[in-house]
């Protein structure tokens, strides 16, 4: 991303030199050449990083990659926008806004990639079916049982649908937000929640290090 941000600075470097924080925050036709300007920079970002991620899109054609650049570039001034007052300066305010436009993108990507794929929640157990291998699989067998046996006994069922989205379906944390009506950082603090009580069980079985050296008591 820092190639990419550099050249967005490039290119915006001939310009004239503008305090962005005050022309965005300020009532009047530069409020209205900025918003514009600023625009046209996100959605550039958004176009570049639809693209990049267009793979993920399977037969998406031109006009979905451009829908979804548009709209990610709207939703990523908004929230621009409403941040503004926190921009400390520490880059140039291009980069900045670049950076918006490309964690919306990547989002919107992700969210169209997932809109027909069906997510599961149910409270059923992760690895039914393992069993030990061969002897030198033997080992990995046994801590394959531990942690399926932490997932049923540590968990709550709502922790215990969350991990196995997030962890083993590999659901992306938008989209499991999006479809269960939550917030990234609500689908966070349970996933850490749940990584707590699976370390601390495992710790306690002898699968994995004392409680001392993940967390305490």
């Amino acid at each position: 991303m820092g190639d990419q941000a550099a050249d967005v600075d490039r290119a915006t470097a001939s310009a004239e030199p503008r305090d962005w924080v005050a022309a965005l925050t300020t009532p009047g036709r530069e409020r209205d050449k900025a918003l514009r300007d600023l625009h046209g920079l996100m959605l550039r970002a958004a176009r570049h990083q639809v693209w990049r991620m267009r793979p993920m899109l399977g037969n998406a054609g031109h006009d979905t990659c451009e829908e979804l650049a548009n709209q990610a570039a709207d939703d990523a001034l908004a929230t621009l926008l409403a941040k503004v007052h926190t921009f400390g300066g520490r880059s140039r305010f291009t980069t900045w806004a670049y950076k918006f436009a490309i964690l919306q993108a990547a989002t919107e990507v992700r969210r169209q990639a997932w809109r027909k794929r069906e997510i599961s929640l149910d409270d059923a157990e992760v690895w039914p079916d393992v069993h030990a291998g061969p002897e030198q699989h033997a080992e990995a067998a046994d801590l394959a049982t531990a942690v399926s046996r932490a997932m049923v006994v540590a968990l709550t069922g709502h922790q215990r649908r969350i991990a196995v989205a997030l962890l083993v379906d590999g659901v992306p944390i938008d989209v499991l937000a999006d479809r269960l009506g939550t917030s990234r950082g609500a689908l966070y603090k349970t996933l850490h929640e749940a990584r707590t009580r699976l370390r601390r069980h495992l710790a306690g079985t002898g699968h994995l290090p004392g409680a001392t050296e993940v967390g305490g008591p």
